[in-house]
């Protein structure tokens, strides 16, 4: 068989899979006149009609499906090795440098590359956990995981997680203590626990939205942290109200340590997201890991 034949075979089969002459060229890139010619070459060679021609349809003659039942299996094979060679080729390999915050890391992060080192053991994965946004290119990161609302617009942006909710909490003896906020207004008379995501920025200030209504304030209280961790604990301990995502506190909230309020001040809005620099070059790696973290509804 020469080479010609060979790419008559595979035009052959592939008229044949989209019963269609025009189809077939579409398929395979080639020209409808280039795909007539191969077949009433390969005909010729053959000395047999292989398919019946109408204007609606193409279909296989007896003789064409002989041929197609030790075509299919075969080009299939062919096709299939053909892939598994482009996927040694492009196997993801090194190393990915992230910067994430501690909940981010527990709640999405950490279940989607624990396997993902055991699927790719040729990948490897540096990961810095911190609150504040970090800048990629000062930290050599490859990539950041933030709430999507820090994330600065000159980044290229993906969504990798659910809506999710910013949660007001205390706990039960504090709220004893010094009653139920029922408005963000109410704030003023209760000691808040703020948080300060690095040395020279302004602590955060809690935004609520009601009915329209939106409202920011600035809260103060005994304790400023830079960890939603530490603040969660504090807030556990009596100490004041906490201003943190819903994730964070679910836990706690169902099992009685610590009470939402404000609760219908506290719309969802679209969660965490993977953040990189559309400058920094897209290695297999890190083109993995994204697609893994991709929040698909």
């Amino acid at each position: 068989m020469n080479r010609d034949q060979l790419s008559d075979l595979a035009i052959f089969v592939a008229v044949a899979a989209e019963a269609n002459f025009t189809r077939g060229a579409v398929r395979l890139g080639i020209s409808q006149s280039a795909v007539s010619h191969a077949i009433r070459r390969l005909e010729e060679s053959v000395g047999l009609r292989l398919l019946n021609r109408t204007s609606r349809r193409v279909t296989t003659t007896d003789a064409g499906e002989k041929l197609l039942e030790v075509l299919e299996p075969g080009f299939g094979q062919i096709d299939a090795r053909l892939e598994e060679l482009r996927l040694m080729r492009d196997t993801p390999r090194g190393l990915v440098r992230l910067t994430a915050s501690e909940t981010a890391t527990r709640t999405l992060l950490w279940p989607v590359i624990s396997k993902l080192v055991r699927d790719y053991p040729q990948v490897q994965i540096e990961l810095s956990l911190e609150s504040r946004l970090a800048d990629l290119a000062e930290g050599r990161f490859d990539a950041g995981i933030r709430l999507g609302e820090f994330v600065g617009q000159e980044m290229i942006s993906v969504r990798i997680g659910p809506p999710i909710r910013m949660a007001a909490v205390a706990s039960p003896n504090y709220l004893t203590a010094r009653g139920l906020p029922v408005h963000p207004f109410d704030l003023d008379k209760h000691d808040c626990l703020s948080l300060r995501f690095s040395a020279h920025a302004p602590a955060y200030e809690w935004e609520f939205e009601k009915d329209g209504e939106q409202i920011r304030k600035k809260v103060s209280g005994p304790f400023t942290f830079n960890q939603s961790a530490i603040c969660i604990l504090a807030a556990k301990a009596g100490h004041g109200i906490a201003f943190v995502t819903e994730p964070e506190v679910l836990a706690d909230v169902r099992s009685g340590a610590l009470q939402l309020v404000l609760a219908d001040w506290c719309p969802p809005f679209e969660g965490y997201h993977l953040y990189y620099s559309a400058r920094r070059q897209m290695t297999s790696a890190l083109r993995l890991v994204i697609d893994r973290l991709r929040y698909r509804r």
